[in-house]
C-alpha cells in the first residue's frame, strides 16, 4: 500500500432533521478504499482466505524533512523509531477493514498479527497475509 499510513478515525456523529447519524470520516473511507483496491490487485483474482490467518504488517512512515541530515540517516538506519502518530492499532484497523471481503472474508480471521512501525524514504504499508495451514477452526 503506497503512501503514508493513515489511522482509522473514530466515527463522527451529526444530526439530520433532528436525528443522530453516524458516519465514517471521508479521509478514513478514502484510505480504506485505496487499501481495498491495492488488495484486489495483489489477490489477482484469487478467492479470499476462509481460514485463520497470519498477518505481518510493516508501517513505513516518512522521515520529517525538518530533521538534520544526521538524524534522518539515523532514522533510515533504524536507530530512531517513529513514536508519533499514526497509532499502530488505528492503522491496523484501517488496513483490516479495507481488505475485508478481498483478502479474507472478515478480519476476525486474523489470529497471528505482527506489526512494525519504522521510518523509510518511501512511505507505505507492507502487508503479508497467509492462511494458517493445517489449523483446526470453528466456522
Amino acid at each position: 500500500m503506497p503512501g503514508a499510513p493513515i489511522g482509522k478515525a473514530r466515527p463522527r456523529v451529526s444530526t439530520v432533521a433532528g436525528h443522530a447519524r453516524m458516519y465514517t470520516p471521508a479521509k478514513t473511507a478514502s484510505y480504506e478504499g485505496m487499501v481495498a483496491l491495492a488488495a484486489q490487485r495483489a489477490m489477482a483474482g484469487r478467492a479470499p482466505i476462509t481460514g485463520p490467518a497470519d498477518v505481518r504488517l510493516t508501517m513505513l512512515l516518512p522521515i520529517p524533512t525538518s530533521w538534520s541530515k544526521k538524524k534522518q540517516a539515523a532514522a533510515l538506519a533504524g536507530q530512531v523509531y517513529p513514536t508519533k502518530k499514526p497509532d499502530a492499532d488505528n492503522v491496523v484497523k484501517a488496513i483490516f477493514d479495507g481488505i475485508n471481503g478481498v483478502v479474507w472474508v472478515d478480519d476476525v480471521q486474523a489470529c497471528d498479527i505482527a506489526v512494525r512501525k519504522r521510518y523509510a524514504e518511501t512511505p507505505g504499508v507492507q502487508v503479508v497475509v497467509t492462511e494458517i495451514q493445517g489449523a483446526l477452526f470453528a466456522a
